[in-house]
């Protein structure tokens, strides 16, 4: 007699146990539906996302995580301006103005930096305090009907099934995205980012990028992130050919780091005569599926859409597209299926999102025209402004609907306009390169 194939069913599959996986999974278990996460025994890499942008503060409070317990406990440290820094010594400072936090805006002027083992580690103890359950297998395939989720097949051959499934098995995976063969655009070369952690004497309240713009390339740049107290993460990102290059000279991952940090002096009381810490690595390459969302799926997080770390939106679009994607969930429970206005809509903030920071920081930061035109300074200057704002106008107008849904991708869209305008006058007119980080803002 054939063994029978064991099965595990559910109200809810979650495929992914990041922050769009969880998160998610939370607020569907507080609903009172019964929730199966299936991620990975080990994360494919250490996880990183630690400086965020101005919206996230709110959505982890959402979560039950508000920022006094985040920094009370360490994991957090406060996040109050971004600096920009040049071999040459100079600096760039951008701060969110203070009328942004006057009526009628009301906007939280600081942000948070986190350590994001810890804040993973605090958001699964709210997972099993929901009582979700966590499969530690890697989901390897998917059964599909007419367009509906029918199962999730894990590598030991268990099934999942469920009326509902959210794929949130991040960037590397996209489970769906590959398994459907969905249409996706693509912003940029790959990339790779190596990092590690460094202590330091005493704490820092604010992101510090460093970067050495040539005006010919492709921009290469340095994080430095306080993650806690008295540690600091630093990380240095660069195209894969440039990465590719150096290694095939001969080069180190570690040789590599330590001579791009060395470029700049503040790194010369941290570098350590000796071996680093491990160096992590990773490479990726920015990108957003065209549709997000079938008649009983939804995708959330890095699988729907992977943002450029320079633009901190990550774990926003995370934790946004999870407590989306489980409020439609809610919404359509007893119907069966998401009608097709809803699908739509889901993948197009998804979308336009992705667009508007993606085809942003390409633009007018990485590619060399705008900045050699009006220097990186005020390149920072002119992508940090509408992207503080776009967060603010999606929190504000939290578009759900096809109205709120056409009025924030009308708004980007002109955003997005007038970058392309800029970017393809610069590019036409390419004027002599302007090395000065630009004037202070």
């Amino acid at each position: 007699m054939a063994e029978q194939t064991p099965a595990i069913s559910s109200d809810v599959t979650i495929v992914g146990g990041g922050l769009a996986g969880k998160a998610a999974a939370i607020q569907l278990a507080r609903a009172g539906l019964k929730v199966v996460c299936v991620e990975p025994p080990q994360a494919a890499r250490q996880p990183v996302g630690e400086s965020l942008d101005w919206s996230a503060p709110e959505l982890l409070k959402h979560l039950g995580l508000p920022e006094e317990d985040l920094l009370a406990s360490q994991i957090a440290t406060w996040k109050r301006h971004v600096t920009l820094k040049m071999p040459d010594g100079s600096e760039v400072h951008y701060v969110p103005t203070e009328w942004l936090g006057r009526p009628p805006l009301h906007i939280n002027l600081v942000t948070l930096h986190v350590g994001r083992p810890q804040l993973d580690d605090e958001i699964l103890k709210l997972v099993l305090t929901e009582n979700v359950s966590v499969v530690r297998e890697h989901a390897t395939d998917v059964e599909v009907v007419e367009g509906r989720i029918r199962s999730i097949k894990t590598e030991s051959g268990t099934l999942l099934t469920s009326p509902w499934f959210i794929d949130a098995s991040g960037g590397g995976a996209s489970l769906l995205g590959r398994k459907l063969n969905l249409p996706s655009r693509q912003y940029g070369p790959t990339k790779v980012a190596m990092w590690t952690y460094f202590n330091v004497p005493q704490e820092v309240e604010g992101t510090t990028l460093y970067m050495d713009p040539r005006p010919d390339e492709y921009l290469e740049w340095v994080w430095e992130i306080p993650v806690s107290p008295n540690m600091v993460s630093v990380g240095y990102v660069a195209p894969g050919a440039a990465i590719k290059a150096k290694r095939d000279a001969g080069k180190s991952t570690e040789e590599i780091f330590r001579q791009q940090l060395a470029k700049f002096s503040h790194f010369g009381s941290l570098l350590p005569e000796g071996p680093l810490n491990a160096v992590n690595i990773t490479s990726f390459k920015c990108r957003v599926f065209l549709q997000a969302a079938g008649p009983n799926w939804l995708i959330a997080g890095e699988a729907a859409s992977l943002v450029d770390p320079m633009t901190s939106n990550g774990v926003t679009a995370a934790l946004r597209q999870a407590a989306e994607a489980a409020e439609l969930i809610l919404k359509f429970r007893k119907r069966g299926k998401l009608p097709w206005l809803a699908r739509k809509t889901y993948s197009s903030r998804i979308l336009q999102m992705a667009k508007f920071f993606n085809e942003g920081i390409e633009k007018i930061v990485y590619e060399p025209y705008v900045r050699n035109r009006i220097g990186l300074g005020s390149a920072g200057a002119a992508y940090s402004s509408p992207a503080w704002s776009m967060n603010v106008v999606y929190a504000r107008l939290k578009p759900r609907g096809p109205i709120s849904t056409i009025i924030l991708d009308a708004i980007l869209g002109f955003f997005r306009a007038s970058a392309s305008i800029y970017y393809r006058y610069c590019s036409y007119r390419r004027p002599p390169a302007v090395h000065q980080a630009g004037s202070s803002h």
